[in-house]
């Protein structure tokens, strides 16, 4: 099993930056490919960003794609979600997730931890 807490969340101004963290509890982090997701009031939690279990592969929703990065560090046991160009359609509550034997996915369906998400508000 794997715990994920999540924090970095806040208020910032559209235009502004962000950086998520997420630390993961257990010694076989790098067994598990990560992701986020966000999530607002009455819409499905959306796919935003994944990452290979080696870290060398990254994927993007279009709606972040060249603002947001994904990264992790295996020997920290951490993965971070550098949001940049926030938008005031970026604000939702994120979540960090982690799919065992799985190096990404678009999907929720491998993903079978998830942390209990962090608040991203951003103002226009």
């Amino acid at each position: 099993q794997v715990q994920l807490v999540e924090s970095g969340g806040g208020l910032v101004q559209g235009g502004g930056s962000l950086r998520l963290s997420c630390a993961a509890s257990g010694r076989t982090f790098s067994r598990y490919g990560m992701g986020w997701f966000r999530q607002t009031p009455g819409k499905e939690r959306e796919f935003v960003a994944g990452i290979s279990r080696s870290g060398r592969t990254t994927v993007y929703a279009d709606s972040v794609k060249g603002r947001f990065t994904i990264s992790r560090d295996n020997a920290k046991n951490t993965v971070s979600l550098q949001m940049n160009s926030l938008k005031p359609e970026d604000t939702a509550v994120y979540f960090c997730a982690a799919a065992e034997g799985s190096d990404y996915s678009y999907s929720r369906t491998p993903y079978t931890y998830w942390g209990q998400g962090t608040q991203v508000t951003v103002s226009s």
